[in-house]
């Protein structure tokens, strides 16, 4: 973790690639693979989430995960808190000397997929998130996520502007990352590269844009070269490209998981851009992550040579 990247990866396993998977996995298992994940090199880790227990069982463990997990020197820790209770446990779990380094909020730039996935209003969800930047004021680094940016699976295609709103809605709460969530996996590269190009454009130079991306139709990795291609340098991933919607939310048809983080790291290596990784222990991961699970994930380079 000598070197310093040109691209950071925050690795989603943990937290987005466990969201809803069937089987509750115990905080032993996760911590060791978070330690697993951590020695990679990784300078964002998605550690958890503070969503109530009833609607995402994966993480009644979150704080028990915390403390089985020692913060390291230059990694940020990121909780996912969709509301301001979630917000309050992050912070009690600080207060009692483990919390996240960093915390995420969510907002839907549709309102259909606002009332489905998160069962209010966008003004409702708004109100939400003013409160949780207010809590948590400068104890976090703190990430906005805007969801459906490029299209909703209920509402049809997000206009740009939605998206640049919200943005600058984030910025306006003192939240400096702002991730931008494809979030049904329908974006294109030209979308894609227009979309970065005009918040490059239209955002304060010190607003650090996250893409994250899902590779539905198989067109994740493509979009993240164009992000690349429009100045993004921090970019959301999951070891075996796990991941996805909820199941009793009914879109995104088949494969929704996370762009793949052992085939992205490995493309821009080849591309000749530090990511700070070790590509042998990303792939090792990636085949714990396999084994955690009890079955093959996506990954395609963790293939080669396999048959060779």
């Amino acid at each position: 973790m000598s070197e310093t990247p040109q691209i950071v990866l925050c690795e989603c396993f943990a937290r987005d690639g466990l969201q809803h998977e069937p089987v509750v996995l115990p905080a032993e298992a996760k911590a060791a693979m978070l330690a697993r994940i951590a020695d990679c090199g990784f300078r964002r880790i998605e550690i958890t989430s503070f969503s109530h227990p009833k609607y995402v069982p994966q993480f009644a463990d979150a704080v028990e995960v915390l403390q089985a997990v020692p913060p390291r020197p230059g990694v940020l820790f990121k909780a996912t808190c969709p509301n301001p209770a979630a917000a309050r446990r992050a912070l009690a779990a600080q207060a009692e000397g483990r919390g996240p380094e960093e915390i995420s909020f969510l907002v839907s730039a549709s309102e259909g997929h606002t009332q489905r996935n998160l069962r209010r209003s966008r003004e409702e969800q708004w109100r939400n998130v003013e409160e949780m930047a207010a809590l948590a004021g400068t104890a976090f680094t703190a990430v906005g996520t805007i969801s459906v940016a490029f299209d909703c699976p209920f509402d049809g295609p997000t206009p740009p502007a939605r998206v640049l709103e919200d943005a600058r809605r984030f910025l306006a709460l003192g939240v400096r990352r702002i991730a931008i969530g494809d979030t049904i996996g329908s974006g294109t590269p030209p979308r894609v590269r227009a979309l970065m190009r005009l918040l490059r454009e239209e955002l304060p130079d010190d607003a650090v844009l996250i893409a994250h991306f899902h590779d539905s139709r198989g067109t994740g990795m493509a979009n993240c070269v164009a992000a690349l291609e429009a100045g993004i340098t921090y970019f959301d991933s999951a070891l075996g490209g796990t991941g996805g919607h909820p199941a009793g939310i009914a879109y995104g048809e088949g494969f929704t998981g996370n762009v793949c983080t052992e085939d992205l790291a490995t493309l821009l290596e080849a591309m000749g851009l530090r990511t700070g990784l070790d590509l042998d222990r990303v792939r090792e991961a990636g085949r714990a992550a396999e084994a955690l699970l009890g079955r093959r994930l996506h990954a395609r380079t963790t293939r080669l040579g396999e048959h060779a």
